[in-house]
């Protein structure tokens, strides 16, 4: 699969989010989700931090989209300089173009779920660590 390809899925899916009116606000997955998995070296910190903030919120703490959008506004109204993540060392075994295989609906929005999952476990233990450690310093939450 090229990268072209899988960015157009990634576009595609975002507009199929964000025409979606599930309350639960599953752009905001898709958003954070595809940040980390295209992740590299020189992607800023401030982009890291809060997609990671996202897929722990949304993974471990079953946090809807809308909040976790909430919660990255909330951290916006600071200016900080935001650490720096070492991006997942292998790729999920998920991707944008996966999601858009599956029919529009209860299925997609399910995969799109199981992407969220599979990008946060992509990550080592120790930025998942950090990311706990982070989103209880800035948001209060405990891991």
């Amino acid at each position: 699969m090229s990268a072209v390809s899988e960015t157009e899925d990634y576009q595609a899916l975002c507009a199929y989010t964000l025409s979606h009116a599930y309350p639960v606000f599953l752009h905001q997955y898709v958003v954070d989700t595809y940040c980390i998995q295209n992740a590299t070296a020189e992607t800023k910190g401030i982009a890291m931090s809060f997609a990671l903030i996202g897929l722990y919120l949304a993974v471990e703490k079953n946090i809807s989209g809308k909040q976790v959008q909430r919660f990255h506004m909330q951290m916006a109204r600071v200016r900080k300089p935001w650490p720096r993540f070492t991006p997942p060392p292998a790729p999920a075994s998920i991707t944008a173009s996966d999601v858009m295989a599956v029919p529009a609906g209860p299925l997609r929005d399910q995969m799109i779920r199981s992407w969220t999952q599979a990008v946060w476990n992509s990550c080592s233990a120790e930025v998942q660590a950090e990311v706990r450690e982070l989103t209880q310093s800035e948001l209060g939450i405990e891991a």
